[in-house]
């Protein structure tokens, strides 16, 4: 571990091994770019001289590519070295205590995809959905299975989520969901850009960094409207991300082989270089932990979802964010659908009450632990009422 001069940022899990970005801003002052240095951020646009920090969203220096990204890293990692403490009365004045500033969304989020590549979350609901078939469908095994979201719901932790409304199952009614539900995800933000008619180069010449994602979902909209289309309104109304984006160089203790795939994969989705990742996630309802799902085994991996996203020519944008889909392992699940098995098993809560999905002011709260110490940002929203 990289030791900082920084109080108390070796005893947290966002030492110099993390480096978080996102961006902030205090009271009466624009958002800018920042990295959190265990209870505190750092503004960069003057530490750095550098004024692509100055940005309200990371798109611009997400832009500048892979170099950059490792050279500003290292800079930083150098200026807050504990055997660096001679930068110390020139850096500490713009370090700002987090409970000082107010975090917005980090990126500009140019287009949003969802995965589908848990081999667990896609066997569950294909059982709870279709009981009379065979959980996965033929494709699910050949290529990884998403679908286009809707980037301009995309928010940032803390927001509020309304209980959406629409058609649905029973019936079909029209109304607010009864049967609003979680998805706990990690998402891949891309920074740099493809040409329309290119396929995508190396995974970490194109994607900067991770992030948390709760796609929240409306169960009884999803069940009516999925046939044959996919999903679309059940899922278009909000998904929420944490603030900090994690750099993929954060990660390396955390790089594992990826799941074994039977059958092989295509050519275009062998996997060259290990992109599976060990990660724990916590999901915590009303601050009671509920589940806590490994990442490691999702069957589909980031860079296989990259290579297939762009395999018919499709471009990539900076600010593009795609997420794995629900993440569950054995006996751990990131929905509420499959915790409670739709609602027929409910979870009672250590308040008495029970739950088989959210309720209006229920309070979603997701973070994860990888090897080494490092954690991701947390992701948090509240359901408020149907309007």
């Amino acid at each position: 571990m990289t030791r900082s001069w920084v109080p108390g940022a070796d005893e947290s899990l966002f030492g110099l091994d993390n480096l978080p970005y996102g961006v902030f801003s205090r009271q009466g002052e624009a958002p800018r770019v920042g990295v959190r240095v265990g209870d505190h951020v750092l503004d960069l646009a003057p530490v750095l001289d550098d004024e692509v920090f100055a940005a309200p969203s990371l798109n611009p220096f997400l832009a500048r590519g892979r170099t950059a990204w490792q050279e500003t890293r290292a800079r930083l990692q150098a200026l807050l070295a504990a055997e660096a403490g001679g930068n110390r009365a020139a850096v500490e004045p713009h370090l700002v205590p987090l409970d000082q500033v107010t975090m917005h969304l980090p990126v500009e989020v140019a287009d949003y995809v969802d995965f589908y590549a848990s081999l667990e979350h896609a066997s569950n609901l294909g059982r709870i959905f279709r009981p009379d078939e065979e959980p996965l469908k033929p494709n699910w095994r050949h290529l990884p299975v998403g679908y286009h979201g809707r980037a301009g719901t995309v928010v940032v932790s803390g927001t509020p989520i309304r209980r959406p409304c629409g058609q649905r199952m029973p019936g079909p009614s029209f109304g607010p969901s009864v049967r609003l539900d979680i998805e706990a995800e990690l998402g891949y933000v891309v920074g740099a850009p493809t040409r329309l008619g290119e396929r995508a180069g190396a995974f970490d010449d194109h994607v900067f960094g991770v992030t948390l994602v709760n796609d929240w979902s409306a169960r009884d909209i999803q069940a009516w409207e999925y046939v044959p289309l996919g999903p679309f309104l059940g899922k278009s109304f909000a998904t929420s991300i944490s603030p900090w984006i994690t750099p993929l160089e954060a990660l390396r203790p955390a790089r594992v082989a990826g799941r074994e795939q039977d059958p092989a994969p295509m050519d275009y989705l062998r996997r060259d270089a290990p992109w599976g990742l060990d990660l724990t996630l916590r999901v915590e309802l009303n601050g009671e932990t509920i589940s806590t799902p490994s990442y490691r085994n999702m069957y589909w991996t980031p860079d296989q979802m990259l290579a297939h996203m762009t395999v018919n020519g499709a471009s990539l944008r900076t600010g593009d964010l795609f997420a794995s889909g629900t993440i569950s392992s054995e006996g751990a699940f990131g929905s509420l659908i499959e915790v409670t098995w739709n609602g027929a098993e409910p979870i009672k809560l250590a308040d008495g009450t029970t739950r088989s999905f959210l309720e209006d002011g229920d309070t979603v709260t997701i973070s994860a632990v990888a090897p080494g110490g490092i954690a991701l940002g947390a992701v948090t929203g509240r359901i408020t009422p149907a309007t």
